[in-house]
């Protein structure tokens, strides 16, 4: 092996970092009673060095070498107590990660060799494996972190003028035509031209990328000729994960992340992360010893108490990271302000946010981990977003989270889904939602977008499937269909899966439209599933995390009623741009206007007349009509001058007749025009005009908005 010069170094900061002269290395561990750096070639195959970090300060083991430039392939080898009864898995025959490592190279090459314990032993984890994990584990590589960011700026989106696109960086680009074949999949591929002119002309304003921290995929998986493509599995919180690197960028894996940032930026578009902070990919007591466990499991994990062998697991992946030690906490806080400072991202949405806020184990509104990011004048300045719920009791938090926060609303979720279903008596709660769930969100200072409304996510069915399904088809995923959602969807669609039924087909188009203008026409922040407005499909399988094939990648081949359907997407999230009404920043109050009769918002049943307390209670009742002001706003431009917008009737039917709406009668002589109609294949209606007192024939499983100026935006 090599010789290396090995000074003292310092304890902070941690991780590999490089300042033009050497690198110095720096490796928390509480209980280690010794730390070795291991060093490797270029290739990543062979160790040239072996060096103990010479100083522990505050229980933190440094050194610095001053030999060592950016692109060096390392990790760390542990020593200390194996004695798993008692929470301590030290076991330096096996490499580790480390845990700030600015960039992992190289995949996972499972075998017996890299887990702590004899996997064939009757004493399971309580027995000692000492064969050496190096030849099957992936390398950290020290960076160079220089970028020349110009001039990029955050695009500072307000959160009530958001449109989100979630999506994932392979599945997006992989089957792009348009796409060069060597970037499709990869970090380049998302910031390429075509890309962002769909993005942009789509409308949306921010894309949130399921996770890109560097993960593993399951040995159970890859055993099975899977992948873990969703990658809710991280074993790095600092590295842009390599799979999605174009070939030759390998050199330089931050600086092709970066690229695209600024790309998005140039383009006015944010990029938000979905992270997952809650667990790592090391499982439970039987998994691998990769990073965390080898490094100090005590301190990192949450054992269960007087059983510390085992863990607290909230989230159904065999562990949960201890929260409620400091320096977890501290690498959680480095990693968030590290994507924003050096990699410009503009927020993040934290998977199983709930796992997050568990102090002892009730969750807990002001445990650390909201109080930190609170006060952090960095972290608290981006966009935060809850996935408000985890697998533990008491877990499902839905409009808990604290100001500063928005929620993934799964309440939105549902009850628009249900009444589009047909299920009767569920327009009370719609009209929460489609209102910014004020039953939710009305309180502590919070807004309306405090909710992050959405239909579909990547888990469970893609917007095709919702409306073409009764139930889930997930055998190719190894699992007998026992994985996913599991309740019968109902939707009545006449036929499960494609068919060539033009009546079907219509039904589902519709009901694709219906669901659509719901998102993109409630209060609160819209997030659009990437592929949704292609009409990506997944043959019915609603828990596609194991499928890197064609089955998950986004379809950019499209039909004529999938070009219809993404035309009429476009249409709405313009509609939603132009008009200051459907992203209000304020709660609909339902008082009368400036002291006249109007209200801001009024509800009226299919005659006409405003809603009565009975009429809201009926178990049989499936549509509505919603009158909205336009001078109610209550919000000035930057100039300071009162915003105003056009007055709205949005009626509603999710009965599957036509049901004649008596238009309610208000002030004014215009006309109302329909500028929506789902019930045609376009959205468009071909006699658009309305005045006052006629009736509007609302077909069955339909939705229409009609509008007029109002009169204080006359042009005098």
């Amino acid at each position: 092996m090599s010789s290396f010069t090995v000074w003292p170094g310092r304890p902070y900061p941690l991780g590999a970092t490089w300042d033009g002269e050497g690198v110095n290395f720096a490796l928390f561990s509480e209980h280690a009673e010794k730390v070795e750096l291991c060093l490797f070639d270029a290739k990543g195959k062979r160790e040239i060095a072996r060096l103990a970090l010479p100083e522990q300060t505050d229980q933190v083991w440094h050194g610095y070498l001053p030999q060592v430039r950016p692109g060096q392939l390392y990790g760390y080898r542990v020593h200390g107590p194996y004695n798993p009864e008692a929470g301590q898995r030290f076991n330096a025959n096996k490499l580790l990660l480390d845990p700030y490592a600015k960039s992992i190279v190289g995949q996972m090459a499972w075998s017996d060799a890299q887990f702590g314990y004899r996997v064939d032993s009757r004493r399971e984890d309580l027995s000692f494996d000492r064969r050496d994990s190096a030849a099957g584990m992936p390398r950290c590589q020290v960076i160079d972190p220089a970028f020349t960011w110009g001039d990029d700026r955050p695009p500072a989106i307000p959160w009530h003028d958001t449109v989100i696109h979630e999506l994932h960086v392979k599945g997006f680009t992989q089957q792009h035509p348009d796409v060069p074949p060597k970037l499709r999949g990869t970090y380049a591929g998302l910031a390429t031209a075509p890309v962002i002119a769909h993005l942009k002309k789509l409308g949306v304003t921010a894309v949130e990328l399921m996770p890109v921290h560097a993960f593993v995929d399951d040995r159970h998986l890859v055993e099975n000729g899977l992948r873990n493509y969703w990658g809710y599995n991280s074993v790095g919180f600092f590295a842009p994960d390599a799979r999605y690197l174009s070939s030759g960028a390998h050199d330089n894996p931050v600086g092709e992340f970066k690229t695209m940032v600024k790309t998005l930026h140039s383009a006015g578009i944010e990029v938000i992360l979905d992270v997952v902070y809650n667990h790592t990919a090391e499982g439970n007591q039987l998994g691998p010893t990769l990073c965390f466990r080898g490094i100090d499991n005590a301190a990192y994990y949450r054992p269960m108490p007087g059983q510390p062998r085992y863990y607290r697991d909230y989230t159904g992946c065999g562990n949960t990271l201890n929260m409620l030690h400091p320096r977890v906490l501290q690498l959680i806080m480095d990693s968030l302000r590290y994507w924003i400072q050096e990699m410009h991202v503009d927020g993040f949405r934290f998977d199983l946010a709930s796992a997050l806020a568990r102090e002892l184990h009730e969750v807990d509104r002001l445990s650390a981990f909201f109080d930190i990011i609170h006060q952090d004048p960095v972290i608290s300045q981006v966009k935060l977003i809850a996935e408000p719920w985890d697998l533990g009791e008491g877990g499902y938090q839905v409009g808990n989270f604290p100001v500063g926060w928005t929620e993934w609303n799964g309440k939105y979720r549902d009850a628009v889904r249900a009444f589009w279903k047909g299920e009767g008596g569920r327009i009370g709660e719609l009209a929460y939602r489609l209102t910014g769930s004020s039953d939710l969100y009305g309180r502590e200072s919070r807004r309306p977008y405090a909710s992050i409304n959405f239909v579909t996510a990547h888990d469970g069915f893609s917007l095709s499937d919702l409306v073409s399904y009764n139930d889930k088809h997930n055998a190719a995923n190894g699992e007998h269909n026992r994985d996913g959602e599991s309740h019968n969807l109902s939707w009545n669609c006449g036929a499960e899966g494609p068919t060539d039924n033009p009546k079907i087909q219509a039904l589902r188009a519709r009901q694709r439209r219906n669901l659509m203008a719901t998102l993109l026409l409630s209060q609160g922040v819209p997030m659009l599933l990437a592929g949704d407005e292609l009409g990506r499909s997944q043959l019915g399988n609603n828990n596609a995390y194991c499928q890197d094939n064609a089955l998950s990648w986004v379809n950019w081949k499209l039909n004529e009623e999938d070009q219809h359907f993404l035309e009429f997407v476009r249409r709405m999230i313009k509609l939603r741009h132009d008009h200051p009404i459907f992203r209000r920043r304020k709660f609909f109050e339902g008082r009368p206007i400036h002291g006249g009769a109007v209200k801001d918002i009024a509800w009226h049943n299919p005659n006409g007349s405003e809603m009565s307390e009975v009429e809201w209670n009926q178990h049989f009742a499936r549509s509505l009509c919603v009158y909205l002001s336009g001078s109610a706003l209550d919000e000035c431009d930057r100039y300071g001058q009162p915003i105003r917008d056009d007055d709205f009737l949005l009626l509603i039917n999710a009965h599957y007749e036509t049901i004649p709406f008596q238009l309610p009668d208000y002030p004014g002589d215009e006309a109302w025009l329909c500028v929506l109609d789902t019930a045609y294949a376009d959205g468009l209606s071909t006699d658009g005009s309305y005045k006052h007192g006629s009736v509007f024939p609302l077909q069955g499983r339909s939705l229409a908005l009609l509008s007029r100026p109002h009169r204080s935006t006359k042009p005098q």
